[in-house]
């Protein structure tokens, strides 16, 4: 199974890009997984952030397929425990899927488009994180789901 981290806007403090290289480099193991970074809007001033949505919810719609499985991390998703978590990615997996793709929004979340296209959403916290943060906790845990499958002793349940 492909799994794909898509953002939008790049990230820029080194210890996240460390940390995310990191869990990345350990997740070829598993699975091949990818990050794609959409470039922040420019010019954003004049813009609402409905307006802001809808014009990332079209550079979002370039760079996915029909046949993807989609993935909104969103504060209203579903929570779950790492164990969980595991527990569906090997549900996808035992349903032949063969890519999934988790999106980070903007600033100022999804536009609806690209909640109706998605097939769920999920959330890692009730708490509120910065989108850089997300992107390292959120490939972390996708290694720790992995791990879990294979009964490795990194996830200590």
């Amino acid at each position: 199974m492909k799994i794909t981290l898509l953002v939008v806007g790049k990230t820029t403090d080194k210890y996240l890009i460390e940390g995310i290289e990191k869990y990345t480099k350990r997740l070829i193991h598993y699975c091949k997984f990818q990050i794609i970074e959409i470039p922040e809007l420019k010019n954003t001033k004049s813009l609402s952030e409905e307006q802001q949505k809808e014009k990332e919810a079209e550079l979002i719609f370039q760079k996915i397929t029909t046949t993807d499985h989609v993935i909104l991390l969103d504060e209203q998703g579903k929570q779950f425990t790492s164990i969980e978590f595991s527990k569906e990615i090997n549900k996808w997996m035992n349903q032949s899927v063969s890519s999934v793709v988790f999106l980070i929004g903007g600033p100022y979340g999804f536009d609806q488009k690209i909640k109706n296209r998605a097939n769920a959403e999920i959330s890692l916290s009730k708490m509120t994180f910065s989108h850089q943060m997300v992107r390292l906790f959120f490939v972390e845990q996708i290694y720790r789901a992995y791990s879990i499958l294979k009964g490795e002793p990194y996830h200590h349940s």
